[in-house]
């Protein structure tokens, strides 16, 4: 479920009492992202965790908002070094709490099946660089996948080519049939 805003997909995923936040909204926008959970029935406290496909400012921009108010706030290990780079791209006088370390809950890529499973969800999350290198997808067992930013293959610019099909042939293998990303509406995983 989509509980984004400006132009930026938020995906809730999972059911009942247990639900993963896939990116979590612009910066300054805390308010607008409670709105949209509270208008698709979404308790914040039900949302037991969350994570940034990547570290700018329309994706991970509410992360310490959120884990203030209860979110265990998931980082893997690759977007460490990325978690203070916001603070550059945030004018002054706009609304921002920066991501402060403590209290974030940092997570290998390897071992995010097993938290995954905590939740009662099927799937994993691996690194998919290519549009950030702290990029990040979550790959579901049902085939939908949340991409975030990844540059599709079509669409490759200053990017390196090899590193953005890498990343999608990596999402394909883990069996990839639905891409939700982060800017534009779902579509079906496109062939190689």
């Amino acid at each position: 479920m989509n509980v984004g805003f400006r132009s930026t997909n938020i995906w809730v995923v999972g059911a009942g009492t247990s639900w993963l936040l896939v990116d979590l909204g612009w910066i300054g926008m805390m308010g607008a992202l409670q709105h949209e959970l509270r208008r698709k029935d979404i308790p914040l406290d039900a949302i037991r965790a969350g994570f940034a496909t990547h570290y700018h400012i329309d994706h991970a921009g509410c992360a310490e908002d959120l884990k203030q108010r209860g979110m265990p706030l998931w980082v893997f290990e690759e977007q460490v070094p990325y978690l203070t780079g916001l603070s550059r791209w945030v004018k002054p006088g706009e609304p921002f709490t920066p991501i402060r370390s403590e209290g974030n809950i940092v997570i290998r890529c390897m071992d995010s099946r097993a938290r995954l499973a905590a939740l009662d969800i099927a799937g994993e999350v691996i690194p998919t660089p290519g549009h950030s290198p702290c990029s990040v997808s979550l790959v579901l067992d049902t085939g939908e996948c949340f991409t975030g930013d990844l540059t599709p293959e079509s669409m490759v610019g200053p990017e390196d080519p090899q590193v953005i099909r890498a990343s999608w042939d990596r999402l394909r293998s883990l069996g990839a049939r639905m891409v939700y990303p982060g800017h534009a509406a779902p579509y079906p995983m496109p062939p190689a």
